[in-house]
């Protein structure tokens, strides 16, 4: 009973004793896992936070670049609105002199009736007033057809009378149709209709931001049909390449654009044609060929030239560029000034004082 009773004390005491260092050891386990905890936790707050920083500094640069463009396009806009008020105000001048040309038509209406019985300065007024008209298409209009089309109408007027005083009027008017037929012919209509359908175009013009590599199909003949070794080793050729796409740059590529600036863009490609429409219309060649060398710039840097229309885009907008749309009118002053004086002689000869 005594040998019992020690075994027991025997084995509590060995038991008392290794539980201590079980319980030492695992709370070192546990604080290692605390502490690795605390250091993952802390590398992943940093790592979050570098991202955050450069998640800012990439929206702060893009933000200025979408401010730097949006001010682009105002200036541009309010260029636009000065000129279609500068235009607006060039057109109410036009109506002016119109009306003034119109009044001046009802006096030589008036004058011709007047003038009716004497057959010689009715003509002469006539050709006094197609002189006029040609001079006011010329220099007010730029309207070459019309002038021409005046002086043509005052030829044939001249060509009845066969007196000797008409023929250095003759030959005057002669050589201002020869000038006019001369000159080069510009088909502003023309260039206006090609403006205004490269703006409407401008909308479907793949851009290079845009581009996608194109998937090709695995081409399959009739040496690969029969042998099932070999079509496998071409797909598995095909497959190899299609993880690799090579392509030859022979220019910069331009910096990828955000969709939303996509808009802007081709918006400030539109802007563009437009204020070299209203250029034209305005016979302001150097602000023509700006508008449309900028418009071509930009199609160059950010289209993508492999596509047909953008080819085609871009030629037209050389075309464009290469055409004159200004030309030096001659001026028929001269001619006006002898019409003037033969009608003046007309007045001061001796059968008008007779009747006066």
């Amino acid at each position: 009973m005594t040998q019992e009773s020690t075994e027991i004390v025997a084995s509590e005491v060995v038991v008392s004793t290794s539980r201590p260092s079980i319980s030492s050891g695992a709370g070192r386990f546990a604080l290692i896992l605390v502490v690795l905890a605390l250091g993952l936790m802390a590398w992943m707050w940093w790592a979050s936070n570098q991202r955050a920083q450069q998640l800012e500094q990439s929206l702060a640069v893009r933000l200025d670049d979408f401010n730097t463009r949006t001010q682009e396009t105002l200036t541009i806009a309010k260029l636009a609105e000065e000129r279609s008020v500068t235009l607006a105000a060039r057109a109410e001048m036009l109506e002016q002199r119109l009306a003034e040309s119109r009044g001046q038509q009802e006096a030589l209406q008036t004058l011709y009736y007047e003038l009716a019985n004497n057959r010689e300065e009715r003509i002469i007024s006539e050709v006094e007033q197609l002189v006029i008209i040609a001079s006011q298409q010329l220099h007010l209009a730029s309207n070459v057809r019309s002038a021409l089309l005046a002086l043509q109408t005052a030829e044939s007027r001249l060509q009845q009378l066969n007196t000797p005083q008409v023929i250095p009027l003759r030959k005057a008017v002669g050589q201002d149709i020869q000038r006019l037929q001369a000159l080069p012919t510009i088909d502003t209509v023309g260039i206006s209709l090609k403006l205004e359908g490269l703006a409407d175009s401008a909308d479907i013009l793949p851009l290079v931001s845009e581009r996608h590599p194109k998937a090709t199909a695995l081409a399959t003949g009739p040496s690969l049909a029969g042998n099932t070794w070999q079509r496998l080793g071409a797909e598995i050729w095909h497959d190899l390449k299609q993880m690799i796409r090579l392509e030859r740059v022979d220019r910069p590529e331009p910096p990828l654009l955000a969709p939303e600036q996509h808009f802007f863009l081709r918006e400030n490609f539109k802007l563009r044609l437009l204020t070299a429409r209203l250029a034209l219309l305005q016979h302001d060649e150097a602000t023509y060929r700006a508008d449309l060398q900028a418009a071509e710039k930009w199609l160059a840097a950010y289209f993508d030239l492999r596509e047909i229309s953008t080819n085609n885009a871009l030629t037209t907008l050389k075309q464009l560029s290469a055409s004159t749309i200004v030309i030096d009118l001659p001026d028929i002053n001269e001619t006006l000034g002898l019409v003037s004086k033969y009608k003046l002689s007309l007045e001061r000869s001796p059968g008008q004082e007779a009747r006066s």
